[in-house]
């Protein structure tokens, strides 16, 4: 009778068991064996503004890339030698440094120095700036492009070829009668961007410190004055290339932090007798 009891307690138990996992659980959108996609999962990287057609087909193709890495990884549970420890060493050293690189990333926000100032720049620059040499020409520009048909064309070259603020000033007060206007000629661009903006550069040969070009087409008047050209393999402005300073100094200012930390932290556990370096007895 015991037995039969025992019997009928393992049938029962088997039948809820399948019973179970025939069962859809609330929320999920498909299941592999004992594991389901949940419908969370699929809303949080579900692209947004999507026809309903597009929201279908990526909702069908999300399931069934989930299932097939799940079927697989099945798969590689059973036919790979569960015994191999190299697996499980890889995944711990792999958590292991997921872990680490957290905490780094963690101090680096609370302790790091990010203000650079003016005086960092420029010793930085100073120190490196043989280092950062052009591999193509920058220029030193300002433009004006407007209508044939503009009543005081004169006038205008003449406040455009004027280093007097004021003049300067009473063309940026008519900037709206320009289809182009660009005064700042203290900034650096490349002689790539310059001839995108205006195609007419590409005619000129080679251009000069100093030069002033006029030409007039069925689009309009172009007045382009060069103030400084740098040609390549030039050391490269301070200005031109102080992005870059910037994020070379905050990377060896991350660098030597974590030097710093890791040096007292080996320390502080030496002290607390945490760490101990056994001697060689070769």
């Amino acid at each position: 009778m015991m037995r039969e009891l025992i019997l009928f307690g393992v049938f029962v138990a088997l039948l809820l068991c399948s019973c179970s996992e025939n069962e859809q659980v609330e929320g999920a959108v498909a299941r592999v064996n004992d594991r389901y996609l949940m419908e969370d999962e699929l809303q949080s990287v579900m692209p947004e503004n999507q026809s309903p057609q597009d929201s279908i087909l990526f909702r069908n193709n999300y399931i069934n890339t989930w299932a097939t890495r799940e079927l697989l990884y099945n798969k590689a549970l059973i036919n790979v030698r569960s015994e191999d420890d190299e697996i499980e060493t890889l995944v711990e050293d792999y958590r292991r440094e997921l872990l680490i690189d957290r905490y780094k990333r963690a101090v680096l926000q609370q302790d790091l120095d990010t203000v650079v100032t003016e005086e960092d720049l420029d010793e930085y620059y100073e120190q490196n700036k043989n280092v950062y040499r052009l591999n193509e020409d920058l220029l030193q520009l300002k433009l004006i492009h407007f209508a044939l048909d503009i009543n005081d064309k004169k006038e205008i070259e003449k406040l455009f070829n004027s280093k007097e603020a004021e003049d300067i000033e009473a063309l940026e007060e008519r900037e709206l009668e320009f289809f182009a206007l660009s005064l700042n000629d203290s900034m650096w661009v490349s002689k790539t961007q310059a001839e995108a903006r205006l195609p007419l550069l590409k005619e000129e040969k080679s251009l000069k410190k100093g030069q002033f070009i006029k030409k007039e087409d069925s689009l309009g008047v172009y007045l382009v004055a060069i103030k400084d050209v740098l040609h390549r393999n030039d050391v490269a402005p301070k200005s031109y290339v102080t992005p870059t300073i910037r994020q070379m100094i905050l990377h060896n200012r991350k660098l030597e932090l974590m030097n710093e930390i890791e040096k007292t932290l080996v320390m502080d556990a030496i002290n607390n007798k945490q760490f101990e370096q056994y001697k060689n007895e070769d």
